[in-house]
């Protein structure tokens, strides 16, 4: 009798949690389209909902301008966040997942890269850092602030993921797994904390990995099932490639990106929008990072836009989508 008495206070419990949309990092996306719908069922992992996309990227302006960069710390990773944060904004519906067979928006931009806490070194442990974007921000202030979050990482103290991942791996293999399974349980029913989700990489729009700092080409990634993380990025060095120009075969400075996307939280002309956003910022990133001058005279930021901004054609296409 108390067994099924047990049982059914367990059932109606689960059909409580069950009902419970709210989330501490994103907002439930109301009207969703039928057969969208269908796809959290019948593909219940992102591994199994992953598409890869290539994108060649013209590096010269590129080059130039992380050349210039570095005269107040910034580097390809800055670059690279930069240059997503406006894509992102330009495409918000890249910024969704998938959780507990539903889609939520993402409150904010988050983007977490991988950093080694000691460049080059191959005993170094492998760090991640995540970082909220913030509107009216200048390329300057963004790397500056970010270059504080690297310092911690790199400080050689212990930070507070460090000190999660000791006490996980003091478990039992068996009870390791059970934990990890409650994790995945909790954020199935929408019950993970605030803290726990903006301390952790793995909860992020986008997750970027700068192959080319350590003289790697890019590959492509899979998908953490872990985490919401729905959009992973590699990027390796700028090679002297065969390009077209006028009709002619010329050598030009490439940048190879390789994305692994969720096609779950939007279809694919939603992707493409997202990658021609990033390439648009990349290839011309004087333009729509701010251009560098020595005076700090230039105080436009990077996203929303400034006003007095003559963005050309380019914003033609911002206005299309």
């Amino acid at each position: 009798m108390w067994v099924a008495a047990v049982m059914g206070v367990v059932f109606v419990v689960w059909m409580l949690l069950s009902f419970k949309t709210s989330r501490p990092d994103g907002v439930l996306v109301a009207k969703v389209p039928p057969f969208r719908r269908l796809m959290f069922y019948i593909m219940a992992g992102r591994n199994e909902s992953i598409v890869f996309f290539d994108r060649k990227i013209r590096a010269e302006n590129l080059t130039a301008y992380l050349a210039e960069s570095k005269a107040f710390g910034g580097d390809m990773s800055h670059l690279l966040v930069g240059a997503f944060n406006i894509g992102l904004a330009e495409n918000p519906k890249m910024n969704q997942f998938v959780v507990g067979r539903r889609l939520y928006a993402r409150n904010g931009r988050w983007l977490s890269f991988s950093m080694k806490r000691k460049s080059m070194s191959k005993k170094a442990k492998l760090s991640v850092v995540k970082t909220l974007m913030k509107d009216g921000e200048t390329f300057k202030e963004m790397c500056v602030r970010i270059n504080d979050q690297v310092g911690v990482e790199r400080s050689g103290k212990k930070t507070s993921a460090d000190v999660e991942y000791d006490w996980f791996n003091l478990l039992p293999r068996p009870l390791l797994r059970g934990a990890a399974s409650a994790l995945r349980s909790l954020d199935y029913f929408n019950l993970l904390p605030n803290f726990f989700i903006e301390g952790d990489g793995m909860y992020t729009s986008i997750f970027l990995a700068n192959l080319g700092s350590v003289g790697m080409a890019p590959g492509y990634h899979h998908l953490y099932e872990y985490g919401t993380c729905p959009l992973f990025v590699m990027v390796g060095r700028a090679t002297d490639e065969p390009v077209v120009e006028d009709g002619k075969v010329v050598v030009g400075k490439v940048l190879t990106l390789r994305f692994s996307y969720d096609e779950r939280i939007e279809d694919g002309l939603t992707a493409r929008y997202g990658m021609d956003s990033v390439q648009r910022v990349l290839e011309n990133p004087q333009r729509w990072l701010g251009c560098i001058k020595s005076d700090g005279s230039d105080t436009r930021p990077m996203f929303p836009h400034g006003e007095n901004v003559d963005l050309g054609d380019d914003s033609a296409v911002a206005e299309e989508k």
